[in-house]
């Protein structure tokens, strides 16, 4: 076959699949946002240039944005074509950025595949999830609809969709959901496995951490209220108090990924200030976003590992510190919920229960052997159920082939 993939920042979610199904025989081309040039990637990948965003105001910007995005890959397809004559037999994108939007318009004899990671609602969900930072009045409301336009608009164009979780698929409206298969993008667990021998050297006249040492970390791409930093923040002065031998590792960049940006300033230096004076700074460790090798270090040394999310997208973390063998508390959230039964392969936690984190993620480090039997239990669910070599990746190759062999 010829395949297809269109990601802005690919390889992305397609990083196990696309060379993959290379490796399979097919001929396999990749389309990305140049901006994204650097990223390494195993297949061929051309590139567009995104146009420039927030050229108008309003609810209606967002899908304004897309639409320019959508419109800009369409020209880009439609010079493949013409100077090429490629066609795809299957076409698998990211509906998430309007680069989905009018393939059909270039390639109507191909099949489509939405990677569908979520869809917003205006209740139920994210958007309204936390009051202390999000505005649910009705201006709000119609935003919150007017973006998820573009994403529902390519769902009814795609002949089958992919989300990696059941929760994620169920943020999509009934007549749309039963296009979309749950796959997991999947976990090497051959490589995120625990080392009982693992060290991570924070750097220059810091802690070297060795597993078993007492280390609390909490882990996301940016430190920002959705991925729950603010409650964590405001848990850990109780936490160091009760474990004057704790080390506290927090991994993240100062930038936005999700919601909106503060007023002034930075969501980690917004929580940090809050609590620092209750907090013993020579132990609090932030160290900025880490490389790979870094991160798997950190996951296998981890006594507890802190997860808390909105209702939102499922972080790859998560389930990859269960395969390292960490211990996982996580929010009472239902993508978490999804995955981590409480007391059984980890811990959950009330969200806002700010109280409640600091009590058990104190218990946690307290007592370590105590939870020994669910750190094996977090490890086997992740290779039972999100394995990428011998579960997920099979899966999704065989999904791929057989869309452009049925439908």
């Amino acid at each position: 076959m010829r395949i297809l993939f269109v990601h802005q920042n690919f390889p992305g979610q397609f990083r196990h699949l696309a060379p993959a199904l290379a490796a399979r025989g097919h001929e396999v081309l990749a389309l990305a946002d140049v901006a994204h040039k650097t990223n390494p990637t195993q297949v061929r990948t051309l590139y567009y240039k995104s146009p420039v965003k927030n050229r108008l105001k309003g609810i209606g910007a967002t899908f304004a944005d897309m639409v320019a995005c959508g419109e800009m890959v369409g020209g880009a397809c439609a010079q493949l074509r013409e100077r090429t004559g490629f066609v795809p037999d299957v076409i698998f994108g990211h509906n998430g950025w309007g680069e989905m939007l009018f393939l059909r318009e270039i390639w109507p004899e191909a099949k489509i595949i939405n990677y569908a990671e979520l869809v917003y609602r205006s209740r139920g969900l994210d958007s309204d999830f936390d009051p202390e930072f999000q505005q649910t009045d009705l201006k709000a409301r119609m935003a919150t609809t007017a973006r998820a336009a573009h994403i529902l608009q390519s769902m009814i164009d795609a002949d089958a969709a992919q989300s990696p979780t059941a929760w994620q698929a169920s943020s999509f409206p009934p007549l749309l959901r039963e296009k979309i298969t749950v796959i997991h993008d999947g976990v090497d667990t051959d490589e995120v496995r625990p080392d009982p021998a693992a060290e991570l050297s924070l750097g220059e006249g810091k802690p070297v951490l060795r597993a078993g040492d007492e280390v609390l970390t909490f882990l996301n791409r940016n430190l920002e209220p959705y991925r729950g930093y603010h409650i964590f923040m405001r848990a850990l002065p109780a936490v160091m108090a009760a474990r004057p031998n704790a080390q506290v590792v927090i991994v993240g960049g100062e930038g936005q990924s999700y919601g909106r940006a503060p007023q002034s300033g930075t969501w980690k230096q917004i929580f940090l200030d809050e609590v620092k004076d209750r907090l013993d700074l020579t132990r609090v460790h932030f160290t900025g976003k880490i490389a790979r090798p870094a991160f798997l270090s950190l996951m296998q040394v981890t006594r507890v590992h802190a997860y808390l999310t909105y209702p939102f997208v499922l972080s790859w973390s998560m389930i990859e510190a269960m395969s390292a063998g960490a211990l996982v508390i996580g929010s009472r959230t239902g993508p978490v919920e999804e995955v981590i039964r409480d007391g059984v392969n980890g811990r959950l936690v009330d969200f806002f229960d700010v109280e409640g984190w600091s009590a058990a993620l104190t218990q946690a480090l307290a007592h370590p052997s105590l939870d020994d039997p669910l750190r094996a239990a977090a490890r086997a669910t992740a290779i039972e159920r999100y394995d990428l070599q011998r579960v997920c990746l099979p899966r999704l190759i065989r999904f791929v082939e057989e869309i452009a062999a049925v439908l």
